[in-house]
């Protein structure tokens, strides 16, 4: 099967062009069908890799994201289909229309990689369903995103907050005794997609050594399911439901955040040491030897009176002052930092975590990933609708063997 060719280069700072390094995913292609988050934020990640990402998107609305706004950038683009669509190029295609079918059929048969997350069966009548595409390209990874799998949850659509509620996220998240929370963030999209590029990404080695393809299916009630780690252990060590406890943690004392001059502060003491050298710090020493606190077994039983007297000890100084304080013993801990705040802390520790992709759009914030050999590549703007398509069109109705058209 013919690759195509990886992105142009990126320019030098200097007159002159140097060649790029390689990147991970340098002349895979992928087919990006999919829309909301779970599925472009996995296309995105992959075309953050190096892969060369096609997002497919219905003519005159295209993806939902594009109107859920405010905010939205000087432009008119809605930031949140910003925040998972960079790095691709724009194609719409209307599947009813036979024309459009046929060409996303030819694109599904051109590329390694095909991302959707459509009902289950809803593809079948485009012959873009996983049997379809795989029979067509023994080869190709298709990739299948639905919120509750393929089978008696096949008809109910899958939307994060609905999964968090469902999936058990809300039932532990929140203040004893109040109204059940959702997460600050989509986050169950978030963990689906990251589910996505695992499985993808083992596909894709598996391919690289037989040469066959193969489907790939995660769901959003799984991937929370299997997020929620120690509480989940924790029911089926003792059949008991779990409940919210806030900020604080059920089997790690002090795990929370406490109640300083000015603020909180969040303390994350994992072993006894780290609550010596707290109590030292703190200028209360005892309380390591006293007999309610001397292990993280009797301090997760005496929490009460644990956030009491370590309370009265943090009211001499801020969060901020704790925090250098206590840092400098290897106590973790920091303040409840806003947004803008835990940017200009990743920025002050050198991580860079912002990308500015240039032409006015909405910066991004930078892959998390750090590659030593192949680099993550710098980001573009996410597409316009349809930004691509009439170099796309054109290639997807020539010889399959021609290149990808050069991104202008």
């Amino acid at each position: 099967m013919p690759q195509p060719q990886p992105l142009p280069p990126e320019p030098s700072a200097g007159p002159e062009r140097t060649p790029a390094p390689a990147r991970a995913l340098d002349g895979v292609l992928v087919a990006d069908f999919s829309r909301v988050l779970a599925g472009p934020l996995a296309a995105a990640t992959l075309a953050d890799l190096g892969a060369d990402v096609i997002k497919v998107e219905r003519p005159g609305t295209g993806d939902d994201t594009r109107a859920w706004g405010p905010p939205f950038a000087a432009d008119g683009t809605a930031a949140y289909f910003d925040a998972a669509n960079r790095s691709k190029r724009g194609l719409a295609l209307d599947l009813g229309d036979p024309d459009d079918a046929a060409a996303a059929r030819e694109l599904a048969r051109r590329a390694d990689i095909l991302i959707e997350n459509f009902r289950p069966g809803a593809l079948a009548k485009y012959g873009l369903d996983p049997a379809a595409t795989r029979a067509a390209h023994p080869g190709l990874i298709h990739c299948t995103i639905t919120g509750f799998g393929s089978g008696e949850g096949a008809r109910l659509p899958g939307y994060d907050f609905v999964v968090q509620a469902v999936g058990g996220l809300m039932s532990v998240t929140g203040e004893p005794g109040g109204t059940p929370l959702k997460a600050g963030v989509a986050l169950v999209d978030v963990l689906t997609a990251k589910d996505a590029v695992t499985g993808i990404l083992a596909a894709l080695r598996h391919r690289d050594r037989t040469g066959v393809g193969q489907s790939v299916e995660v769901n959003l009630l799984s991937s929370l399911l299997g997020s929620l780690v120690n509480q989940a252990s924790g029911h089926l060590a003792t059949g008991r439901d779990p409940g919210p406890m806030g900020n604080r943690h059920p089997s790690i004392a002090p795990y929370e955040t406490l109640a300083c001059r000015g603020g909180l502060l969040a303390v994350a003491v994992g072993n006894d040491r780290q609550f010596r050298a707290l109590t030292q710090v703190l200028g209360a020493p005892g309380l390591a030897e006293d007999t309610r606190f001397r292990r993280n077994q009797d301090r997760a039983q005496n929490r009460t009176d644990l956030v009491k007297a370590l309370e009265e000890c943090l009211a001499a100084d801020t969060p901020q002052g704790w925090t250098a304080r206590l840092g400098a013993a290897s106590v973790p801990c920091g303040p409840v930092n806003t947004l803008s705040e835990a940017l200009e802390l990743a920025a002050r520790l050198g991580l860079d975590p912002v990308a500015t992709i240039g032409d006015g759009r909405i910066p991004q914030v930078r892959s998390p990933l750090r590659l030593s050999g192949t680099p993550v590549t710098q980001p573009f703007a996410p597409p316009r609708l349809d930004e691509h398509g009439t170099p796309l069109r054109t290639w997807l109705s020539g010889p399959s063997d021609q290149p990808l058209p050069p991104l202008m």
